[in-house]
């Protein structure tokens, strides 16, 4: 394996800024570095990687033989049991299962799948027995198997569900179906063909109450035949967009009787007599925590978002500094495309956009861990853990598809050859938008969350504490509004350029924006929603409904916010002062960018002066000029190889192209045999006249 984290050479420049690539790429592998390099060497092996141009069948029989091989090598079993083979290690366990990505991101949610989703299920909702019955099949694949929650009808709404699991005391068991088309379950990973059991999400009914979701395991095949056992029966959803190594496909119930201890019980149980009971007395809190422990496929996903927008960057960089394109400022060398201002805004601020994921994403994992591992393990941290990984995940993925297509055009044609990967990756990471929650629904709850947290000023306030919060939210207006917070920037910055540009670059000045444009909008949303409590149920869906854009935006504000604090705390623990200096230049270009990116919201909201509006852009044009030359050192500290790139174009040849030719022209002129240039011979002729 190509191994950049060896390298020691450092790129000085006048300034004192400098790359340490070894040292950043350590900083980027973040606490589980060794799960990572582990992980990354198995996904750089050929036997792993994705092979284009397959069909669809054919690409499913090879990614399922993958799934042995990575049984083989120990690579997806962290977080199962120690006494089952596994090493309880649920932070390094998807850590590792991130770099999946790199060899083709089929197998990273097909694996994700069997052992993430299904295999977890088993883990965190079913008791020991469970786990000692089905949890060795399914870590030796033995029992391939899906997770059969999504129903066609009711996608991101789970609690909705119209699949029933009615409990039957005469024979103790219970009888599962779904009553109509809307309730098959749809997309289903390992449906299609290859899936023995599937752990199947439906509403339990007992003694004519229906007490909610619960999961239960249900076996689909005959071992032997792989076909439906009697009243299962299922569709192949065939090809997609992307993810063809999947077997997704569709699954239906008709009277399924199963066992009553196949009900996965740790958070609700059903005695021989029909009684039912819980540790979770309260309905709505059991179903988000059943649902809270499998939040681990949503922090992988942004995990391996964050993978394919490094993967993607390095390539379009990397092919950037080498191809050269036009001649204005020479009459005998073209131009390197990342030398152009206008390439720069494309690749640069997005490289800053995938550091702050990077990050993020490492706070978000030692979050996952510390929960799964019960070192952190309140209400309030899984509560935390879950609005923090549905924020991240839906940025991260976002920014992935949004990367991976500017990547794909600035690289021109090459870019659109599948021989370069951008295409194949685009397509492939298209669903992750939508997968393991769709990222709209995802920040919906982030802003019930933010909201949440709001309204706990107010509960139990005394007329005057709540007065001197109103006072308070007037003098915020007051100042923001009527134009005084512009008037004191001005002031400050005595109408000059350098001074306001120095005042954007104050990590305290970016902290402010960015946290006040959060704290402002959810306020805001607070004082709009405050009375929906009181009103009818018709009257308070459309109250929030009116509001629910608003609310929607505040969460990726906040979320943005949370990505530019896990930057700047990564920034402290950079050792190196040239290392450091590069990083609060990439980190000031991520803040900025989001500033104005939303410039309209913070002068509309009196939050910045026009003569700060005014010299953003060319201040952030000045820290582009800065980063161009450390931009190849800092995609080479992602620390990917040829073999987890697989990009022709990453591959120095675009180099050699260019060289030649330059070598080719230099001699022609230097030659007798080198033709006119037609402007060239008119220009003499006029001198001539």
């Amino acid at each position: 394996m190509t191994d950049v984290l060896s390298r020691s050479t450092k790129h000085t420049h006048d300034d004192g800024a400098r790359v340490d690539v070894a040292a950043l790429g350590q900083a980027l592998l973040g606490k589980w570095a060794e799960v990572r390099l582990q992980a990354r060497e198995l996904a750089g092996r050929p036997e792993l990687h994705k092979v284009e141009g397959l069909s669809h069948t054919v690409h499913r029989e090879r990614v399922f033989r993958q799934l042995g091989l990575l049984v083989e090598n120990n690579g997806v079993h962290r977080a199962f049991p120690v006494r089952l083979g596994g090493t309880s290690d649920h932070g390094g366990n998807v850590a590792g299962f991130e770099e999946l990505v790199l060899a083709d991101p089929s197998l990273q949610v097909k694996a994700g799948v069997q052992w993430g989703l299904f295999g977890s299920a088993v883990l965190h909702l079913g008791t020991q027995e469970h786990q000692d019955k089905w949890l060795p099949g399914i870590m030796s694949m033995e029992i391939p198997g899906c997770f059969a929650m999504t129903e066609i009808g009711h996608g991101s709404d789970v609690a909705s569900i119209a699949t029933t699991a009615t409990y039957d005391a005469v024979t103790q068991e219970f009888v599962i179906n779904t009553p109509f088309r809307a309730a098959w379950k749809e997309f289903i990973g390992n449906a299609a063909v290859d899936g023995l059991a599937a752990v199947v999400f439906a509403q339990l009914i007992t003694r004519g109450v229906n007490h909610g979701v619960h999961a239960f395991y249900v076996d689909l095949r005959d071992p032997e035949t792989k076909e439906f056992l009697p009243g299962i029966g299922g569709l192949d959803d065939n090809i997609k967009g992307g993810l063809n190594g999947i077997d997704n496909g569709r699954l239906h119930f008709s009277n399924v009787r199963i066992p009553r201890t196949n009900l996965l019980n740790r958070y609700g149980d059903v005695a021989g007599d029909g009684s039912y009971s819980s540790s979770i007395t309260s309905p709505g809190r059991r179903f988000f925590t059943m649902l809270g422990t499998l939040v681990q496929g949503r922090v992988s996903l942004d995990g391996a978002a964050v993978g394919a927008s490094k993967v993607a960057l390095k390539i379009a960089i990397q092919y950037a500094t080498e191809r050269r394109q036009f001649n204005a400022a020479s009459d005998t060398e073209e131009v390197v495309l990342l030398d152009y201002q206008r390439h720069q805004r494309r690749l640069l601020p997005r490289l800053a956009t995938t550091y702050a994921a990077a990050f993020a994403h490492e706070e978000l994992l030692q979050k996952f861990d510390g929960v799964f591992s019960g070192t952190h393990d309140t209400d309030e941290d899984r509560q935390d853990l879950e609005t923090l990984a549905a924020a991240l995940k839906s940025l991260s993925t976002w920014h992935a598809l949004d990367t991976l297509q500017e990547c794909r055009e600035a690289c021109g044609g090459a870019g659109f050859m599948v021989e370069n990967r951008l295409t194949s990756l685009r397509a492939d990471l298209d669903v992750y938008a939508t997968f393991e929650g769709d990222n709209t629904v995802l920040l919906q709850l982030v802003a019930k969350r933010l909201l949440a947290d709001y309204s706990k000023d107010f509960r139990n306030l005394d007329f005057g504490v709540l007065a001197r919060f109103v006072v308070g939210q007037a003098a915020d207006l007051t100042w923001n509004k009527s134009g005084l917070r512009q008037v004191a920037q001005f002031v400050a910055d005595s109408g000059s350029a350098q001074k306001s540009a120095k005042a954007l670059r104050d990590e305290d000045t970016q902290h402010e924006l960015l946290a006040g444009r959060v704290q402002s909008m959810v306020s805001d949303i607070g004082a709009a929603l405050k009375d929906a409590g009181k009103l009818p149920k018709d009257k308070a869906a459309e109250l929030f409904n009116s509001n629910q854009n608003a609310l929607i935006e505040a969460a990726r504000a906040h979320a943005e916010l949370l990505q530019w604090e896990a930057f700047t705390e990564a920034l402290r623990r950079i050792g190196d002062p040239g290392t450091r200096k590069v990083l609060a230049r990439l980190r000031d270009l991520f803040g900025l960018t989001l500033i104005e990116k939303h410039l309209d919201w913070y002068l509309m909201n009196g939050r910045i002066s026009m003569q700060r509006a005014r010299t953003l852009a060319p201040y952030i044009n000045r820290i582009l000029t800065k980063l161009r030359p450390h931009a190849l050192d800092l995609v080479d500290a992602f620390g990917y190889g040829p073999e987890h790139l697989r990009a022709t174009i990453a591959t120095g040849i675009e180099r050699e192209r260019q060289d030649e030719a330059r070598d080719y022209y230099r001699k022609l002129r230097a030659s007798k045999d080198a033709p006119m240039d037609e402007k060239v011979m008119v220009q003499k002729a006029k001198a001539r006249r």
